[in-house]
Protein backbone atom coordinates (compact mmCIF):
# COMPACT_ATOMS: atom_id res chain seq x y z
CA UNK A 1 0.00 0.00 0.00
CA UNK A 2 1.28 3.43 -0.85
CA UNK A 3 0.31 6.48 1.17
CA UNK A 4 1.27 10.08 0.59
CA UNK A 5 0.84 13.27 2.53
CA UNK A 6 1.55 16.71 1.13
CA UNK A 7 5.22 17.63 1.03
CA UNK A 8 6.05 20.28 3.58
CA UNK A 9 8.00 23.25 2.28
CA UNK A 10 11.12 23.51 4.38
CA UNK A 11 11.02 27.28 4.70
CA UNK A 12 14.11 27.63 6.83
CA UNK A 13 16.04 25.22 4.67
CA UNK A 14 14.97 26.97 1.49
CA UNK A 15 16.12 30.28 2.88
CA UNK A 16 19.51 28.85 3.76
CA UNK A 17 19.91 27.39 0.27
CA UNK A 18 18.99 30.69 -1.34
CA UNK A 19 21.51 32.51 0.83
CA UNK A 20 24.26 29.98 0.20
CA UNK A 21 23.88 29.55 -3.51
CA UNK A 22 23.38 33.19 -4.42
CA UNK A 23 26.93 33.93 -3.35
CA UNK A 24 28.88 30.71 -3.72
CA UNK A 25 27.55 28.43 -6.47
CA UNK A 26 29.78 28.39 -9.53
CA UNK A 27 28.18 29.78 -12.70
CA UNK A 28 28.71 26.54 -14.62
CA UNK A 29 27.74 23.02 -13.65
CA UNK A 30 30.31 20.47 -12.67
CA UNK A 31 31.11 17.51 -14.91
CA UNK A 32 29.51 18.93 -18.02
CA UNK A 33 30.98 19.52 -21.44
CA UNK A 34 30.15 23.07 -22.53
CA UNK A 35 30.62 22.35 -26.25
CA UNK A 36 27.36 22.81 -28.10
CA UNK A 37 25.63 24.49 -25.17
CA UNK A 38 22.97 27.11 -25.94
CA UNK A 39 24.22 30.70 -26.24
CA UNK A 40 24.71 32.02 -22.76
CA UNK A 41 22.78 35.08 -21.64
CA UNK A 42 24.59 37.29 -19.19
CA UNK A 43 23.57 36.15 -15.71
CA UNK A 44 22.45 38.69 -13.11
CA UNK A 45 25.06 39.81 -10.64
CA UNK A 46 25.37 37.59 -7.59
CA UNK A 47 23.59 38.82 -4.50
CA UNK A 48 25.72 39.88 -1.52
CA UNK A 49 26.55 36.99 0.74
CA UNK A 50 23.98 36.62 3.48
CA UNK A 51 24.75 35.87 7.07
CA UNK A 52 25.06 32.18 7.84
CA UNK A 53 21.67 30.74 8.76
CA UNK A 54 21.00 29.30 12.18
CA UNK A 55 21.46 25.52 12.47
CA UNK A 56 18.39 23.60 11.40
CA UNK A 57 16.69 20.87 13.35
CA UNK A 58 16.52 17.65 11.38
CA UNK A 59 13.12 16.16 10.61
CA UNK A 60 11.67 13.41 8.44
CA UNK A 61 11.01 14.36 4.82
CA UNK A 62 9.86 10.94 3.63
CA UNK A 63 9.79 7.27 4.58
CA UNK A 64 10.37 4.62 1.90
CA UNK A 65 9.61 1.12 3.17
CA UNK A 66 10.73 2.15 6.68
CA UNK A 67 13.88 3.78 5.23
CA UNK A 68 13.96 7.42 6.37
CA UNK A 69 14.85 10.38 4.16
CA UNK A 70 15.63 13.28 6.48
CA UNK A 71 15.22 16.98 5.85
CA UNK A 72 19.03 17.15 5.90
CA UNK A 73 19.20 14.51 3.12
CA UNK A 74 16.69 16.52 1.11
CA UNK A 75 18.50 19.84 1.47
CA UNK A 76 21.83 18.21 0.63
CA UNK A 77 20.32 16.72 -2.53
CA UNK A 78 18.83 20.08 -3.48
CA UNK A 79 22.25 21.69 -3.16
CA UNK A 80 23.85 18.90 -5.19
CA UNK A 81 21.16 19.15 -7.86
CA UNK A 82 21.71 22.89 -8.24
CA UNK A 83 25.50 22.57 -8.26
CA UNK A 84 25.51 19.86 -10.94
CA UNK A 85 22.81 21.44 -13.11
CA UNK A 86 24.08 25.02 -12.94
CA UNK A 87 20.69 26.27 -11.76
CA UNK A 88 20.47 29.29 -9.49
CA UNK A 89 17.67 29.08 -6.90
CA UNK A 90 14.80 31.55 -7.00
CA UNK A 91 11.54 31.72 -5.11
CA UNK A 92 9.83 30.52 -8.31
CA UNK A 93 11.96 27.46 -9.08
CA UNK A 94 12.80 26.28 -5.56
CA UNK A 95 9.63 24.13 -5.21
CA UNK A 96 10.50 22.39 -8.49
CA UNK A 97 14.06 21.75 -7.29
CA UNK A 98 12.75 20.40 -3.99
CA UNK A 99 10.28 18.08 -5.69
CA UNK A 100 12.89 16.75 -8.11
CA UNK A 101 15.36 16.22 -5.26
CA UNK A 102 12.79 14.30 -3.23
CA UNK A 103 11.74 12.18 -6.23
CA UNK A 104 15.34 11.26 -6.97
CA UNK A 105 16.00 10.33 -3.33
CA UNK A 106 12.89 8.14 -3.22
CA UNK A 107 13.86 6.41 -6.47
CA UNK A 108 17.39 5.80 -5.22
CA UNK A 109 16.12 4.32 -1.95
CA UNK A 110 13.89 1.94 -3.90
CA UNK A 111 16.73 0.98 -6.24
CA UNK A 112 19.22 0.34 -3.44
CA UNK A 113 16.66 -1.66 -1.44
CA UNK A 114 15.99 -3.84 -4.47
CA UNK A 115 19.69 -4.31 -5.21
CA UNK A 116 20.41 -5.35 -1.62
CA UNK A 117 17.51 -7.82 -1.77
CA UNK A 118 18.87 -9.33 -5.00
CA UNK A 119 22.42 -9.49 -3.64
CA UNK A 120 21.22 -11.36 -0.55
CA UNK A 121 18.91 -13.67 -2.47
CA UNK A 122 21.33 -14.55 -5.27
CA UNK A 123 24.57 -14.19 -3.31
CA UNK A 124 26.10 -11.88 -5.92
CA UNK A 125 27.69 -8.44 -5.83
CA UNK A 126 25.88 -5.68 -7.72
CA UNK A 127 26.34 -2.48 -5.71
CA UNK A 128 29.36 -0.45 -6.77
CA UNK A 129 32.33 -0.63 -4.42
CA UNK A 130 34.10 2.39 -2.94
CA UNK A 131 36.90 1.86 -5.44
CA UNK A 132 34.48 1.94 -8.36
CA UNK A 133 32.87 5.13 -7.05
CA UNK A 134 36.36 6.65 -6.66
CA UNK A 135 37.00 5.86 -10.34
CA UNK A 136 33.79 7.65 -11.31
CA UNK A 137 34.82 10.67 -9.29
CA UNK A 138 38.23 10.68 -10.99
CA UNK A 139 36.62 10.51 -14.45
CA UNK A 140 34.29 13.43 -13.66
CA UNK A 141 37.17 15.46 -12.25
CA UNK A 142 39.26 14.81 -15.36
CA UNK A 143 36.41 15.95 -17.62
CA UNK A 144 36.42 19.22 -15.66
CA UNK A 145 40.22 19.54 -15.90
CA UNK A 146 40.50 19.15 -12.13
CA UNK A 147 41.95 16.65 -9.72
CA UNK A 148 39.65 14.56 -7.57
CA UNK A 149 40.68 16.55 -4.49
CA UNK A 150 39.95 19.86 -6.23
CA UNK A 151 36.52 18.65 -7.29
CA UNK A 152 35.69 17.41 -3.80
CA UNK A 153 36.85 20.68 -2.28
CA UNK A 154 34.63 22.61 -4.70
CA UNK A 155 31.58 20.66 -3.52
CA UNK A 156 32.47 21.08 0.14
CA UNK A 157 32.80 24.84 -0.35
CA UNK A 158 29.25 24.83 -1.72
CA UNK A 159 27.91 23.15 1.40
CA UNK A 160 27.57 19.70 -0.18
CA UNK A 161 28.59 16.65 1.81
CA UNK A 162 30.71 14.24 -0.23
CA UNK A 163 28.62 11.33 1.03
CA UNK A 164 25.59 12.87 -0.68
CA UNK A 165 27.30 12.96 -4.06
CA UNK A 166 28.89 9.54 -3.70
CA UNK A 167 25.51 8.04 -2.77
CA UNK A 168 23.99 9.37 -5.98
CA UNK A 169 26.88 8.04 -8.09
CA UNK A 170 26.74 4.66 -6.38
CA UNK A 171 22.98 4.25 -6.82
CA UNK A 172 23.01 5.27 -10.47
CA UNK A 173 25.96 3.11 -11.53
CA UNK A 174 24.75 0.09 -9.53
CA UNK A 175 21.25 0.25 -10.98
CA UNK A 176 22.49 0.62 -14.56
CA UNK A 177 24.89 -2.30 -14.03
CA UNK A 178 22.06 -4.47 -12.71
CA UNK A 179 19.68 -3.64 -15.57
CA UNK A 180 22.42 -4.25 -18.15
CA UNK A 181 23.56 -7.46 -16.49
CA UNK A 182 20.11 -8.92 -15.96
CA UNK A 183 18.50 -7.96 -19.26
CA UNK A 184 21.29 -6.97 -21.62
CA UNK A 185 22.41 -10.49 -22.45
CA UNK A 186 18.83 -11.68 -22.95
CA UNK A 187 17.76 -8.79 -25.11
CA UNK A 188 17.72 -9.65 -28.79
CA UNK A 189 17.32 -7.00 -31.45
CA UNK A 190 15.95 -8.83 -34.47
CA UNK A 191 16.88 -8.14 -38.06
CA UNK A 192 13.25 -7.29 -38.69
CA UNK A 193 13.49 -4.46 -36.13
CA UNK A 194 16.68 -3.14 -37.69
CA UNK A 195 15.23 -3.34 -41.19
CA UNK A 196 12.07 -1.60 -40.06
CA UNK A 197 14.21 1.20 -38.61
CA UNK A 198 16.22 1.39 -41.84
CA UNK A 199 13.01 1.51 -43.83
CA UNK A 200 11.67 4.42 -41.78
CA UNK A 201 14.95 6.26 -42.31
CA UNK A 202 14.85 5.57 -46.04
CA UNK A 203 11.25 6.72 -46.34
CA UNK A 204 12.05 10.00 -44.59
CA UNK A 205 15.53 10.45 -46.05
CA UNK A 206 14.51 13.37 -48.25
CA UNK A 207 12.94 15.27 -45.34
CA UNK A 208 14.85 17.84 -43.24
CA UNK A 209 17.08 16.43 -40.52
CA UNK A 210 17.69 17.95 -37.09
CA UNK A 211 20.46 17.47 -34.55
CA UNK A 212 18.76 17.97 -31.21
CA UNK A 213 19.02 17.63 -27.46
CA UNK A 214 15.95 17.16 -25.30
CA UNK A 215 14.58 17.51 -21.80
CA UNK A 216 11.36 15.61 -21.24
CA UNK A 217 9.22 16.14 -18.16
CA UNK A 218 6.92 13.16 -17.68
CA UNK A 219 3.60 14.56 -16.46
CA UNK A 220 2.77 11.42 -14.48
CA UNK A 221 6.11 11.61 -12.68
CA UNK A 222 6.18 15.31 -11.81
CA UNK A 223 2.58 15.63 -10.62
CA UNK A 224 0.47 16.49 -13.65
CA UNK A 225 0.58 18.38 -16.93
CA UNK A 226 0.29 21.84 -15.37
CA UNK A 227 3.26 21.13 -13.11
CA UNK A 228 5.23 19.85 -16.10
CA UNK A 229 4.50 22.95 -18.20
CA UNK A 230 5.41 25.33 -15.37
CA UNK A 231 8.51 23.30 -14.58
CA UNK A 232 9.64 23.43 -18.20
CA UNK A 233 9.24 27.21 -18.24
CA UNK A 234 11.42 27.46 -15.11
CA UNK A 235 14.12 25.26 -16.64
CA UNK A 236 14.15 27.32 -19.84
CA UNK A 237 14.56 30.49 -17.80
CA UNK A 238 17.53 28.96 -15.99
CA UNK A 239 19.17 27.80 -19.24
CA UNK A 240 18.76 31.27 -20.71
CA UNK A 241 20.64 32.58 -17.68
CA UNK A 242 23.54 30.19 -18.20
CA UNK A 243 22.66 26.74 -16.87
CA UNK A 244 24.11 24.22 -19.37
CA UNK A 245 21.48 22.24 -21.26
CA UNK A 246 23.28 18.91 -20.77
CA UNK A 247 23.54 19.42 -17.02
CA UNK A 248 19.85 20.30 -16.69
CA UNK A 249 18.88 17.30 -18.81
CA UNK A 250 20.89 14.93 -16.63
CA UNK A 251 19.15 16.09 -13.48
CA UNK A 252 15.59 16.79 -14.64
CA UNK A 253 14.81 14.88 -17.84
CA UNK A 254 12.68 11.75 -17.69
CA UNK A 255 13.86 10.58 -21.11
CA UNK A 256 16.29 7.75 -21.77
CA UNK A 257 18.67 10.35 -23.21
CA UNK A 258 19.11 12.01 -19.80
CA UNK A 259 22.23 9.94 -19.12
CA UNK A 260 23.80 11.46 -22.25
CA UNK A 261 22.88 15.01 -21.32
CA UNK A 262 19.74 14.88 -23.46
CA UNK A 263 21.67 14.21 -26.68
CA UNK A 264 19.27 12.65 -29.20
CA UNK A 265 21.56 13.04 -32.21
CA UNK A 266 20.21 13.46 -35.73
CA UNK A 267 16.51 12.82 -36.27
CA UNK A 268 14.43 12.94 -39.41
CA UNK A 269 11.22 14.86 -39.65
CA UNK A 270 8.51 12.52 -38.43
CA UNK A 271 10.56 10.64 -35.83
CA UNK A 272 9.51 12.92 -32.96
CA UNK A 273 5.91 13.68 -31.89
CA UNK A 274 3.99 15.94 -34.28
CA UNK A 275 4.07 18.85 -31.80
CA UNK A 276 7.88 18.63 -31.63
CA UNK A 277 8.18 18.45 -35.43
CA UNK A 278 6.12 21.62 -35.75
CA UNK A 279 8.34 23.41 -33.24
CA UNK A 280 11.53 22.25 -34.99
CA UNK A 281 10.36 23.82 -38.25
CA UNK A 282 10.32 27.22 -36.52
CA UNK A 283 13.67 26.95 -34.73
CA UNK A 284 17.07 28.03 -35.96
CA UNK A 285 20.29 26.24 -34.91
CA UNK A 286 21.34 27.41 -31.45
CA UNK A 287 17.79 28.11 -30.25
CA UNK A 288 15.78 26.66 -27.40
CA UNK A 289 12.15 25.80 -27.92
CA UNK A 290 9.27 26.96 -25.77
CA UNK A 291 7.68 24.23 -23.58
CA UNK A 292 6.16 21.74 -26.04
CA UNK A 293 3.19 19.89 -24.60
CA UNK A 294 2.55 16.36 -25.88
CA UNK A 295 0.19 13.63 -24.75
CA UNK A 296 2.17 12.43 -21.74
CA UNK A 297 4.42 15.34 -20.82
CA UNK A 298 6.39 18.37 -21.94
CA UNK A 299 9.50 18.65 -24.11
CA UNK A 300 12.21 21.29 -24.19
CA UNK A 301 14.19 21.01 -27.41
CA UNK A 302 17.57 22.55 -28.17
CA UNK A 303 18.23 22.62 -31.93
CA UNK A 304 21.97 22.19 -32.37
CA UNK A 305 22.07 21.91 -36.17
CA UNK A 306 19.88 21.37 -39.20
CA UNK A 307 20.49 20.04 -42.69
CA UNK A 308 18.58 19.25 -45.85
CA UNK A 309 17.53 15.64 -46.19
CA UNK A 310 19.50 13.17 -48.23
CA UNK A 311 17.86 12.18 -51.49
CA UNK A 312 19.72 8.88 -51.39
CA UNK A 313 17.94 5.69 -50.45
CA UNK A 314 19.42 2.28 -51.14
CA UNK A 315 17.24 -0.71 -52.03
CA UNK A 316 18.04 -4.40 -52.32
CA UNK A 317 16.06 -5.85 -55.24
CA UNK A 318 15.24 -9.17 -56.87
CA UNK A 319 13.33 -9.56 -60.11
CA UNK A 320 11.39 -11.95 -62.30
CA UNK A 321 11.51 -11.04 -65.99
CA UNK A 322 9.67 -12.17 -69.09
CA UNK A 323 12.02 -11.16 -71.94
CA UNK A 324 10.30 -9.23 -74.76
CA UNK A 325 11.67 -7.13 -77.60
CA UNK A 326 10.91 -3.41 -77.61
CA UNK A 327 8.65 -3.93 -80.65
CA UNK A 328 6.68 -6.86 -79.22
CA UNK A 329 3.09 -7.16 -80.33
CA UNK A 330 0.16 -6.37 -78.07
CA UNK A 331 -0.65 -10.06 -77.91
CA UNK A 332 2.87 -10.91 -76.73
CA UNK A 333 2.75 -8.18 -74.08
CA UNK A 334 -0.68 -9.37 -72.92
CA UNK A 335 0.50 -12.98 -72.65
CA UNK A 336 3.62 -12.00 -70.63
CA UNK A 337 1.52 -9.74 -68.40
CA UNK A 338 -0.87 -12.60 -67.60
CA UNK A 339 2.04 -14.92 -66.87
CA UNK A 340 3.57 -12.53 -64.34
CA UNK A 341 0.22 -11.51 -62.83
CA UNK A 342 -0.66 -15.16 -62.20
CA UNK A 343 2.77 -15.81 -60.69
CA UNK A 344 2.82 -12.81 -58.34
CA UNK A 345 0.48 -14.18 -55.60
CA UNK A 346 2.59 -17.37 -55.42
CA UNK A 347 5.74 -15.48 -54.35
CA UNK A 348 5.60 -15.28 -50.55
CA UNK A 349 8.98 -13.69 -49.93
CA UNK A 350 12.30 -12.69 -51.45
CA UNK A 351 13.66 -16.07 -50.36
CA UNK A 352 11.12 -18.02 -52.41
CA UNK A 353 11.09 -15.75 -55.47
CA UNK A 354 13.72 -17.53 -57.56
CA UNK A 355 12.47 -21.03 -56.66
CA UNK A 356 8.86 -20.23 -57.60
CA UNK A 357 9.79 -18.39 -60.80
CA UNK A 358 12.16 -21.19 -61.86
CA UNK A 359 9.22 -23.56 -62.26
CA UNK A 360 7.68 -21.42 -65.03
CA UNK A 361 9.02 -21.72 -68.56
CA UNK A 362 10.07 -18.49 -70.27
CA UNK A 363 10.85 -16.54 -67.09
CA UNK A 364 14.22 -15.38 -65.76
CA UNK A 365 14.71 -14.67 -62.05
CA UNK A 366 17.68 -13.20 -60.27
CA UNK A 367 19.18 -10.96 -57.60
CA UNK A 368 19.73 -7.35 -58.69
CA UNK A 369 21.65 -6.54 -55.49
CA UNK A 370 21.74 -3.13 -53.80
CA UNK A 371 21.42 0.10 -55.72
CA UNK A 372 20.56 3.72 -55.06
CA UNK A 373 17.00 4.42 -56.10
CA UNK A 374 18.19 7.34 -58.23
CA UNK A 375 20.37 4.94 -60.27
CA UNK A 376 17.46 2.68 -61.23
CA UNK A 377 15.52 2.85 -64.47
CA UNK A 378 12.65 5.37 -64.16
CA UNK A 379 9.98 2.65 -64.07
CA UNK A 380 11.86 0.78 -61.36
CA UNK A 381 12.46 4.00 -59.35
CA UNK A 382 8.77 4.65 -58.88
CA UNK A 383 8.01 1.09 -57.79
CA UNK A 384 11.02 0.80 -55.48
CA UNK A 385 10.15 4.08 -53.77
CA UNK A 386 6.56 3.04 -53.02
CA UNK A 387 7.08 -0.61 -52.05
CA UNK A 388 7.82 -1.71 -48.50
CA UNK A 389 10.33 -4.43 -47.73
CA UNK A 390 8.95 -7.82 -48.84
CA UNK A 391 6.43 -6.37 -51.28
CA UNK A 392 6.34 -7.19 -54.99
CA UNK A 393 5.47 -4.80 -57.80
CA UNK A 394 2.91 -5.14 -60.55
CA UNK A 395 4.38 -6.02 -63.96
CA UNK A 396 6.69 -3.24 -65.20
CA UNK A 397 7.33 -2.72 -68.91
CA UNK A 398 10.83 -1.87 -70.17
CA UNK A 399 12.55 -2.18 -73.52
CA UNK A 400 13.93 -5.53 -72.34
CA UNK A 401 10.61 -7.08 -71.35
CA UNK A 402 8.16 -7.25 -68.46
CA UNK A 403 9.37 -7.43 -64.86
CA UNK A 404 8.23 -8.07 -61.31
CA UNK A 405 10.57 -6.52 -58.74
CA UNK A 406 10.69 -7.44 -55.07
CA UNK A 407 12.12 -5.06 -52.46
CA UNK A 408 14.22 -7.24 -50.14
CA UNK A 409 15.82 -4.39 -48.21
CA UNK A 410 15.72 -0.62 -47.95
CA UNK A 411 17.97 1.75 -46.05
CA UNK A 412 19.12 5.34 -45.98
CA UNK A 413 22.20 6.02 -48.06
CA UNK A 414 24.89 8.65 -47.86
CA UNK A 415 27.66 9.32 -45.37
CA UNK A 416 25.18 10.33 -42.65
CA UNK A 417 23.30 7.03 -42.61
CA UNK A 418 23.71 5.07 -39.36
CA UNK A 419 25.37 1.69 -39.65
CA UNK A 420 23.71 -1.61 -38.83
CA UNK A 421 25.56 -1.76 -35.48
CA UNK A 422 24.65 1.84 -34.60
CA UNK A 423 20.98 1.13 -35.19
CA UNK A 424 21.17 -2.07 -33.15
CA UNK A 425 22.84 -0.25 -30.25
CA UNK A 426 20.29 2.55 -30.35
CA UNK A 427 17.37 0.13 -30.28
CA UNK A 428 19.01 -1.88 -27.49
CA UNK A 429 19.53 1.27 -25.42
CA UNK A 430 15.90 2.31 -25.91
CA UNK A 431 14.62 -1.07 -24.78
CA UNK A 432 16.89 -1.22 -21.73
CA UNK A 433 15.76 2.28 -20.72
CA UNK A 434 12.12 1.20 -21.03
CA UNK A 435 12.78 -1.92 -18.95
CA UNK A 436 14.46 0.18 -16.26
CA UNK A 437 11.56 2.64 -16.20
CA UNK A 438 8.96 -0.14 -15.85
CA UNK A 439 11.01 -1.92 -13.19
CA UNK A 440 11.23 1.23 -11.08
CA UNK A 441 7.54 1.97 -11.61
CA UNK A 442 6.67 -1.50 -10.26
CA UNK A 443 8.90 -0.93 -7.22
CA UNK A 444 7.07 2.35 -6.52
CA UNK A 445 3.67 0.71 -6.84
CA UNK A 446 4.62 -2.06 -4.41
CA UNK A 447 6.31 0.22 -1.89
CA UNK A 448 4.98 2.07 1.13
CA UNK A 449 6.03 5.67 0.61
CA UNK A 450 5.10 8.51 2.93
CA UNK A 451 6.08 12.11 2.24
CA UNK A 452 5.72 14.66 4.99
Amino acid sequence: MRSARSVTTFAAGAASILALTAASFAPHALAQDQAGAPPQVEAPAAAPQAAAPAPLSESVAAVVNDDIISSYDLMQRMRLLMATSGMQPTQENLPQIQQEALRSLIDERLQMQELRRVEKQQKITIISTDKEVDEQVADIAQSNKMTSDQLKQSLVQQGIGLDTWRAQLRADSSWQSWIQGRYGSRLRIGEDQIKAYQRRLAESAAKPQYQISEVFLDASRVGGMEVAVNGAAQLIAQMQQGAPFAAVARQFSGSATAANGGDVGWVNQGEMPTEVDEALEQLRPGQLSRPIQVKDGVYIIYLRDKRAGSKTAIVDLKQVAAPLPADATEAQVAAATKLLTDLRPKINSCQTLETVAGKVDGLVAGDLGEAEITDLAPAFQEAASKLDIGQISDPIRTDAGLHLIAVCGKRQGGANAPTHDQIENRLRGQQLALISKRYLRDLRNQATIETR
